[in-house]
């Protein structure tokens, strides 16, 4: 069985508002956004910036995880978007004390 990689992200678009999506393949899917050949939604919404991305063993749990972000408040999708960042900010810094 083809092991791949299924991601679930969060865009930030120009005017503030939230774009989640699916993909296997991130950086082709960003470029595809900046192109203007991503969903229509981020059409004439650039520039994006990838707020979150969240990896899964299945395609089945990342579209429910896809499903259950696009339920959120904005409020909400805020608070998942801020932990991502404290963590990404506390594994970084936890690898700098190792490599001391």
């Amino acid at each position: 069985m083809k092991s791949s990689k299924h991601i679930v992200y969060i865009l930030e678009c120009r005017d503030g508002t939230y774009y989640t999506g699916y993909t296997t393949d991130l950086p082709h899917r960003l470029e595809q956004h900046a192109c203007g050949k991503g969903a229509k939604y981020t059409r004439g919404r650039a520039p994006l910036s990838l707020v979150y991305h969240a990896l899964f063993e299945t395609k089945r749990e990342a579209m429910q995880e896809e499903y259950r972000i696009k339920q959120l408040t904005r409020a909400q999708k805020e608070k998942i978007i801020t932990e991502e960042v404290q963590t990404n900010e506390e594994s970084a810094e936890l690898q700098r004390k190792r490599d001391r």
